[in-house]
């Protein structure tokens, strides 16, 4: 973590009015949660809608924290302490985290994508650590708070930083892209997540892309070279880059593919590789962080060695055995109609199983067209792959009512209510069964998944 003295850190976000007797004291560590503080931490108090962590101040000293950043704006700054007064407390914890790595002898590897990101930023980070000190994004520390405290968490021996880059709008990679300044930029792929926000996929694609504004001058663009709204803006960009797909015109692309109940094996050329991790799709977020291993040097050997040791933060496609003897695989965190139709697309293809239920809820932010963007997941259902659909939610309807297309109604399940839904499958559900259950985050469908298993 961060460790620096005050001087410095009252350099480093250009802030001003430090005494002169507290210059020299040194901090270890930042943190913008007053129930975190650490001995000897810097305390960031944020400025939130319904928050004002300058409340808290005088709380984070006497908890042991060496000294607060203070927005000017805010009345009633601590007296007789360590305060570093500050226009903005958010744009100073921003640009402590660019002058932190900045001053670091690090490669950094940021990550973005519509789909997948958390995943290849797992994949990507396993890889390296067969050969580099890796330091990279834990949970969701992705957005314009999580990516510069992940920053500033990081060792300074830390020779590879790996920076998963979320987004809610425009103009938000873009401010990460140049905090982090990634040697290698990868966008994972295009999809439908935040359409609500950007209006179309076209705008979803210029929004990844914000993530080369701050790409090294030699840096690498790695990106998913089937999709065409990357491949048309692309061409248009003085950029070094390297492809992955599914089509032998990428630079990196998979001779065949095995999926197995424990993962799923590829080959790249005459090497075979295996992911312990379910999906078609999570091939090309492997092939992506295959990309960016073999670019910074990693052995191949090493590169099979990494994805055995592959650990994806949960929720995502995990098998999980339930104490009937069914398989459940849990994808509750997250979902859009790509991510969706992937998902489905792995429990239609697996093998060995009795019965398949798919439980299907609410993709969120998905703007106008979102009635119809769930209609078309029912639809792609196969009736001869799938016993059973179980929906859930407003807009867990539309997806019911696509699948009745193909399906007769007694197979298909619709509830707004989790209890009877739970009720219902567990009662159908058997030995040697596999239940699929994703949705957007926001619809908690973990609870289903914990009912199943218990």
């Amino acid at each position: 973590m961060i460790k620096r003295s005050l001087l410095d850190i009252e350099k480093m976000v250009d802030g001003y009015g430090l005494e002169e007797e507290y210059k020299n004291l040194y901090i270890s560590g930042v943190t913008t949660d007053s129930r975190q503080v650490g001995k000897d931490s810097l305390f960031i108090p944020l400025v939130g809608d319904i928050y004002n962590g300058h409340e808290f101040g005088e709380k984070a000293l006497k908890d042991g924290a060496a000294a607060v950043l203070w927005q000017k704006s805010e009345k009633n700054p601590p007296k007789d302490a360590p305060v570093i007064f500050v226009e903005n407390t958010l744009t100073a914890l921003q640009a402590l985290a660019k002058s932190y790595i900045s001053q670091l002898q690090v490669k950094v590897v940021g990550v973005t994508g519509s789909n997948g990101k958390t995943t290849t930023k797992d994949m990507v980070g396993s890889l390296l650590e067969t050969t580099y000190n890796v330091h990279k994004t834990k949970g969701n520390f992705n957005n314009h708070i999580g990516l510069p405290l992940t920053v500033l968490s990081m060792s300074e021996e830390t020779e590879v930083a790996v920076l998963e880059m979320g987004m809610s709008g425009k103009g938000e990679i873009e401010l990460l892209s140049k905090i982090a300044h990634p040697d290698v930029a990868v966008i994972t792929n295009i999809g439908e997540s935040h359409l609500m926000d950007l209006g179309s996929r076209e705008g979803i694609a210029e929004a990844k892309l914000e993530i080369t504004k701050g790409l090294k001058r030699d840096g690498l663009f790695i990106y998913h070279g089937d999709e065409p709204l990357l491949q048309e803006r692309v061409s248009d960009l003085s950029l070094k880059t390297a492809t992955f797909g599914e089509k032998s015109t990428n630079d990196y692309y998979p001779a065949e593919i095995t999926q197995k109940l424990t993962g799923t094996s590829f080959k790249v050329g005459n090497e075979e590789y295996f992911i312990p991790v379910l999906g078609k799709h999570n091939v090309w977020n492997a092939l992506a962080a295959y990309a960016v291993a073999e670019h910074l040097g990693v052995k191949k050997e090493n590169i099979k060695e990494g994805f055995l040791s592959i650990k994806v933060t949960g929720m995502r496609l995990e098998l999980i055995e339930a104490k009937s003897g069914a398989s459940i695989i849990n994808d509750a965190y997250n979902a859009s109609p790509t991510s969706m139709k992937a998902a489905i697309d792995l429990i239609e293809n697996l093998n060995g199983f009795g019965q398949k239920f798919v439980v299907l809820g609410d993709m969120l932010e998905l703007g106008e067209e979102e009635k119809e963007y769930h209609r078309e997941v029912g639809r792609v259902i196969k009736q001869n792959n799938i016993s059973h659909i179980f929906t859930f939610g407003r807009l867990g309807a539309e997806i019911a009512a696509g699948a009745k297309e193909n399906f007769a109604q007694e197979f298909v399940h619709h509830f707004e209510e989790k209890s009877p839904l739970i009720t219902l499958l567990k009662s159908l559900v058997r030995k040697n069964d596999v239940v699929l259950v994703k949705a957007s985050r926001g619809m908690k469908l973990e609870e289903v998944v914990n009912a199943l298993i218990t």
